[in-house]
């Protein structure tokens, strides 16, 4: 039996039609005894009236309501609030930024929400000045991208070498897995983890850090693709948005930059460059900005002032002598390579590589030219011995064999190759490579580094030495040491031979007598303990210096640490110079900068160093920090390069260090650092002040407006108490009204 009220929309009743049970779509009450009833059965739609005599014909199969409120309330509010963060971003334009811990900049906003965001898809070159906070733009731009459901598989390539690839049960991770983070030159050299790439499917999203390391370049009319460009070539085939970051993607070759800017759209870049013909707009594909013109909210400098000085010392008697000796060594070397007929150019190169070497660690500190001496007299003694027993009872004057040992190298992928391998290739190349054709030259030449290493041995017994005198100075600097308040302040000092940062170490370990005070960081470090030295310097008041090469050039952030800098050995490559001094300069620095570069200024390479520094100064006292900003094109890093061989070659005659003078002079003129300046934008965007005013009120009112919501939801949480309230208090007076007359009634 079924009663007349129970039939409502959505039940399911047997007796309307037949034994059959049929839905039912409308049911309107007539008075209190009649209903008429609309229904569906047999895919056709009746309509009938039944009546309280009907009740008892009547059978309900499924019990209804016109509202249920038995659902799973979890999950109701589990699928309301996954719709709410689905359209979030409707509503909050910067709804990453509010779901994250950082305290993001007007640049860094624009550049997400203003530049990337909108272009769907994206093929984007992020290209501010080192320290702005690329890693902080790239990773809103992955989260507004997971917000808004645009964003399952996700890809990043960043700069290393080596690396051990996790287990994978298909034998392709790249498939496997959505979120994938791999090194750079694993990548490029391992044509099988390529070919995984290929039959994974499309990323949605590809980043690569440090992109630079993926140019290509002119070459006698050639292009020359490195693997890098080759794998940034098909990483751009494989990704929907695809992101390159760079500070530095202009080496001042404008055709180098087309085939860089060609990964990114290779229509628009397509065919040979011609000079002056083949200019093409790029401000709708990258976005730059230097360090001058990044500002907060309030319209003051992001970055604070940075000061650079000259340190330049006096050799001593004994290091002079030393100087001479290996310099004239060296002249001679390369004076005999150029006369290499076997092998050609490819043996000359090294040689000349493995001197250059050899003069650098001249310059570095007596412990690294001893050791370097050392090791490439053992080596090539081994060699002669190797060479005599192949060559028993001929000529001391046949030719030596032809001996495989060294390493096919390119000076260009050599310069942004991981530190450790380039140490290794180093010291293999200086240990080995020699000009020497015959086992007569070969015992001449061993014969003099005998005597070389004499008296490297001598000096470094002695304990001279003026380039750590001149650093004992910078470290009683009023800058560096408060003498009133006995505060060390922390300092990190640069070098490039593993030899010297081992030899400073013990040095200053002497100095402070503590063991703790100083961490090292070179390519030799694992990962985890680099991390743990850089963690050691920024928070452990203990630790008060950091000794690094250049494996700590790119990357690491020291600016919580410290704000003085040492340049122990200076960098043949200028681009050094600036990623160095980045490593403090960044953002959340809050002192100014200090640097000191240490120069022999009597040396030949010194006098040309100390003229380009001090052309620097003073280009830098007009133009302020922008001279940094555009160093690195400045010179390629080849040209200053031959500039010091040929100092240290010919630096004895007049008319070639005034010619080399000349070429500095011309290459820091005012006016052509101006121009560098604003070619280095490569964009004409800038950050002006109505900009950053215009994005302060945007995030203002939302923000408003999210004060405002959450007003009302307390205003509306008082009614509800207050409500709430107000129904107790009723049912409490009726309740004592009950009692009342209750009483009065039995009182009657």
């Amino acid at each position: 039996m079924t009663r007349l009220e129970q039939i409502v929309p959505g039940s399911r009743i047997r007796g309307i039609a037949g034994d059959e049970f049929v839905e039912v779509l409308v049911a309107r009450s007539f008075g209190l005894d009649a209903v008429e009833v609309t229904y569906k059965t047999s895919g056709r739609v009746d309509q009938t009236v039944l009546f309280r005599s009907s009740e008892s014909e009547l059978e309900l199969a499924t019990p209804s309501r016109r509202f249920g409120f038995d659902g799973d309330g979890h999950l109701l509010r589990l699928a309301s609030e996954a719709l709410r963060i689905r359209l979030a971003h409707l509503f909050d334009p910067f709804l990453a930024v509010r779901a994250s811990q950082i305290e993001a900049l007007p640049h860094q906003l624009i550049a997400v929400y203003g530049d990337m965001l909108p272009r769907q898809p994206l093929r984007f070159l992020l290209a501010d000045d080192p320290g702005a906070g690329k890693t902080i733009m790239a990773g809103l731009f992955i989260k507004e991208l997971l917000i808004r459901g645009d964003l399952e598989r996700c890809l990043i390539v960043a700069p290393g070498g080596r690396d051990q690839m996790e287990n994978s049960a298909t034998g392709n991770f790249f498939a496997e897995r959505q979120r994938v983070i791999a090194r750079l030159d694993m990548l490029s050299r391992a044509e099988d983890l390529q070919n995984r790439l290929k039959a994974s499917p499309v990323w949605d999203l590809i980043i690569c850090d440090e992109a630079h390391r993926m140019s290509a370049s002119f070459f006698g009319g050639e292009v020359k693709y490195t693997k890098r460009y080759q794998l940034g070539q098909m990483l751009g085939g494989q990704a929907r948005h695809f992101l390159l970051m760079s500070a530095t993607p202009h080496n001042g070759k404008e055709e180098d930059f087309q085939l860089f800017m060609g990964l990114l759209d290779s229509d628009r870049f397509e065919g040979r460059f011609r000079q002056g013909a083949h200019k093409v707009d790029v401000s709708d594909m990258m976005r730059r900005l230097v360090k001058e013109e990044l500002k907060r909210f309030d319209g003051t400098p992001l970055f604070p002032e940075r000061k650079a000085y000259t340190a330049s010392y006096k050799l001593s008697g004994q290091e002079a002598v030393l100087y001479e000796a290996v310099t004239r060594y060296v002249r001679e070397e390369m004076n005999r390579a150029d006369q290499i007929q076997d092998d050609g150019e490819r043996r000359r190169n090294t040689v000349g590589f493995a001197l250059q070497i050899l003069q650098r660690r001249l310059a570095s500190s007596p412990a690294a030219i001893h050791e370097s001496l050392k090791r490439r007299l053992a080596r090539l003694e081994a060699r002669l011995e190797e060479e005599k027993l192949l060559k028993r009872g001929q000529d001391a004057s046949s030719l030596l064999s032809q001996k495989a040992a060294l390493p096919s190298w390119d000076e260009e992928d050599l310069e942004e190759a991981p530190d450790d391998e380039v140490e290794a290739l180093e010291d293999q190349i200086v240990d080995q490579a020699t000009a020497a054709r015959t086992i007569t030259e070969l015992e001449a030449e061993i014969a003099s580094l005998k005597e070389l290493e004499a008296l490297a041995r001598t000096l470094r017994r002695s304990g001279e030495d003026a380039k750590w005198r001149e650093l004992d100075y910078i470290l009683d600097d009023p800058i560096v040491y408060d003498p009133a308040n006995d505060v060390h302040r922390k300092i990190v000092i640069f070098t490039e031979s593993r030899d010297t940062l081992v030899y400073l170490a013990d040095r200053i370990r002497g100095r402070t007598g503590d063991e703790e005070s100083v961490v090292l960081i070179h390519g030799g470090v694992p990962r985890d303990r680099r991390r743990a030295a850089i963690a050691a310097f920024n928070d452990d008041p203990a630790v008060r210096f950091l000794i690094a090469n250049d494996a700590a050039g790119e990357g690491v952030n020291l600016q919580r640490g410290s704000h003085l800098m040492v340049n122990y050995d200076l960098p043949w490559n200028p681009n050094r110079v600036e990623q160095r001094f980045g490593r403090i300069h960044r953002i959340g620095q809050t002192e100014v900068c200090h640097l000191w570069n240490l120069i022999a200024g009597e040396t030949r390479e010194g006098q040309v160093y100390a003229r380009l520094l001090e052309k620097l100064e003073i280009a830098r006292e007009t133009l302020g920090g922008k001279v940094y900003d555009v160093l690195g094109e400045l010179f390629e890093a080849r040209a200053l390069r031959d500039m010091f061989m040929e100092a240290i070659r010919y630096g004895e005659r007049p008319d070639v260090r005034e010619r080399l003078f000349t070429a500095i002079d011309g290459a820091v003129d005012r006016k052509r650092i101006e121009e560098l300046v604003a070619r280095s934008k490569l964009t004409k965007e800038g950050l002006d002040a109505t900009t950053i005013t215009a994005l302060r009120e945007e995030i203002g009112s939302t923000a408003q407006m999210f004060r405002n919501r959450h007003s009302l939801r307390e205003r509306l949480g008082v009614y509800r108490v207050t409500l709430a309230w107000k129904r107790h208090c009723t049912k409490t007076i009726l309740f004592l009204i009950r009692i009342l007359a209750e009483k009065s009634l039995r009182v009657w």
